[in-house]
């Protein structure tokens, strides 16, 4: 079992920068690759990006990719989400998801443990 809880959301210009964070109780945070989701409203909950537990793979929707980058520190027990290059269509709720499967992807019944989510607004 592992809670989750997203910070690090706000308000910013398009072209601006900010970085998301989502720490993890439980001892075994090391074991879950993790992934960062976004929900606009009206739209339906999308895959941004996920990292293997060891953080040593990443894969992107091709909407982020090049502006959005994920990390984790396993010591801190914390997964990052840094995004560049803000546009106002990435405006979302994010959520950060833990997975019980090492071979997790980008689908949502992939992921078992979910954060409440941080408000990302980007202004234009």
């Amino acid at each position: 079992q592992v809670q989750l809880v997203e910070s690090g959301g706000g308000l910013v210009q398009a072209g601006g920068s900010l970085r998301l964070s989502c720490g993890a109780s439980g001892r075994t945070f090391s074991s879950y690759p993790m992934a960062w989701f976004r929900q606009a409203p009206g739209k339906e909950r999308e895959f941004v990006g996920r990292i293997r537990s060891n953080g040593g793979s990443t894969y992107y929707a091709d909407s982020v990719k090049g502006r959005f980058t994920i990390s984790r520190d396993n010591a801190k027990n914390t997964v990052y989400l840094q995004m560049n290059s803000l546009k106002p269509e990435d405006t979302a709720v994010y959520y950060c998801a833990a997975s019980e499967s090492f071979y997790s992807g980008t689908y949502r019944y992939e992921y078992n443990y979910w954060g409440q989510g941080t408000q990302v607004t980007v202004s234009s």
